[in-house]
């Protein structure tokens, strides 16, 4: 892997991270107001279920 696969995730991951406040930017803003109401520990495990699937994708892309 060189920087421009680096790069290349990072613009896409900046791109799909932008199209739902983009689309729905109400919606949005609800969720993260939810969001902020979360205990830590369920914050973490979201974001721990979300590595651990992007490892898994990117285990069977590669």
């Amino acid at each position: 892997m060189d920087w421009q696969d680096l790069l290349t995730a990072v613009a896409i991951y900046l791109v799909l991270e932008g199209v739902i406040p983009f689309i729905k930017p109400r919606r949005f803003k609800e969720f993260a107001a939810r969001l902020s109401q979360l205990d830590d520990s369920q914050v973490r495990r979201f974001g721990a279920v979300s590595m651990a699937l992007g490892v898994l994708l990117l285990y069977f892309v590669r």
